[in-house]
């Protein structure tokens, strides 16, 4: 049986509206890990007036580059963003050259890594729980933007499983690390890192030391992941678990139903795009549907603000990220206190300000806080 909210839905986050702003200074209290894929998201920004005489394809006069982290590198900066500690674990390519294989095949240094370790130091991240191995490189996807317009993406990665050696460094790195940590994130991208086996025993030690850990899974893992506090998956990852398509409130119900007691979980949040999302709790014999927020944003670069006040709808610009930004919000609210259904509100209201940014982007508390405010008025 589906609960949905009031038709008004304004009228709703007007009455929890002062109790999710409540939410926001506790954050900055809080210590949090986050374990998983690390990327580079680069993006070189141009212009395109004319067709390439070569092929029916655009050419792009260079203007500018930026680099922002990506992954679970995206989760961390969302996490930062809204003032919480982060420890960051995971592994890049090796920063130096070096000399490897049966050819004697030189590895150039690995430029999209140090990238990501001056990114995310800049932001105030830690990475002292990143580790670069020689023998992989560093995800890193280029997009090539013209006038707000994504012309094509360039992706350079390896997604074999990480060495045993490195996998076992990174364990001991992250268990000294869990006892100070109010709670773990897992992002998963399914590049080689975050293993059945290695999610299995993460879950198992911070289960021992009773910290929570939320998880945005992938579709190839099938039985990891169990005992997490919530699992946060979008409507394809929750229809490969389910075995069909999840395409209606009927799927959705039976696919959420069928995910808790899989992943062995207190809660499933499936997230749904422009229907907003569904929360599924295992004490609870309904589950809620809370639709998208409603208001317009208009952004011209990325990470940069722009409520337009006393509009109605939506601009979406690019759904880049939003799953990371649900994934950060909710953990973070939970871990601070907040019920599941008012920490989902405060994601889902989070997720509807990111989508109006152009590439992976970040909330910040006085974003949220106008958000909050925009809905309410």
């Amino acid at each position: 049986m589906t609960h949905h909210l009031p038709a008004d839905m304004n009228a709703k986050i007007a009455n929890s509206g002062p109790r999710l702003k409540r939410l926001l200074p506790r954050f900055r209290k809080l210590r949090i890990g986050v374990l998983g894929d690390l990327m580079l998201d680069r993006y070189v920004w141009g212009n395109a007036n004319r067709l390439s005489p070569e092929a029916a394809v655009p050419v792009v006069d260079y203007v500018s580059e930026q680099d922002c982290p990506g992954g679970a590198g995206n989760v961390a900066v969302n996490i930062a963003a809204l003032g919480a500690q982060v420890e960051l674990f995971g592994v890049v390519g090796a920063r130096t050259g070096s000399w490897r294989g049966d050819q004697a095949k030189k590895i150039a240094s690995d430029e999209a890594g140090a990238a990501l370790h001056t990114s995310l130091r800049e932001l105030g991240i830690g990475d002292r729980g990143i580790i670069a191995d020689a023998g992989r490189v560093t995800t890193l996807k280029t997009r090539i933007i013209a006038k707000h317009q994504h012309i094509v993406r360039i992706d350079h990665e390896r997604r074999d499983p990480v060495a045993q050696q490195t996998e076992e460094k990174l364990f001991r790195l992250l268990v000294s690390s869990l006892e100070k940590l109010d709670g773990l994130v897992l992002s998963d991208y399914d590049k080689g890192l975050l293993g059945d086996g290695f999610a299995d025993r993460v879950l198992s030690a911070a289960h021992q030391l009773k910290v929570p850990v939320f998880v945005k899974p992938k579709t190839s893992r099938l039985y990891a992941y169990r005992g997490a506090r919530v699992i946060v998956c979008n409507t394809t990852e929750a229809g490969h678990y389910f075995g069909r398509p999840v395409s209606d409130e009927k799927s959705v119900e039976e696919a959420g139903r069928k995910l808790l007691p899989h992943f062995g979980c207190a809660a499933v949040v499936i997230t749904r795009g422009n229907k907003g999302m569904s929360i599924f709790e295992e004490d609870s014999p309904r589950h809620v549907h809370i639709p998208a927020t409603g208001f317009e944003v208009t952004y011209a670069r990325v990470g940069q603000p722009g409520i337009e006040r006393g509009t109605t709808g939506r601009q979406v610009f690019d759904l880049t990220g939003a799953g990371d930004t649900v994934l950060s919000v909710l953990s973070l609210a939970l871990v601070a206190g907040a019920p599941l259904l008012d920490a989902a509100l405060l994601a889902n209201i989070a997720a509807g300000v990111v989508v109006g940014k152009l590439g992976t982007a970040s909330v910040s508390p006085e974003e949220l806080a106008g958000a909050l405010d925009e809905i309410n008025a």
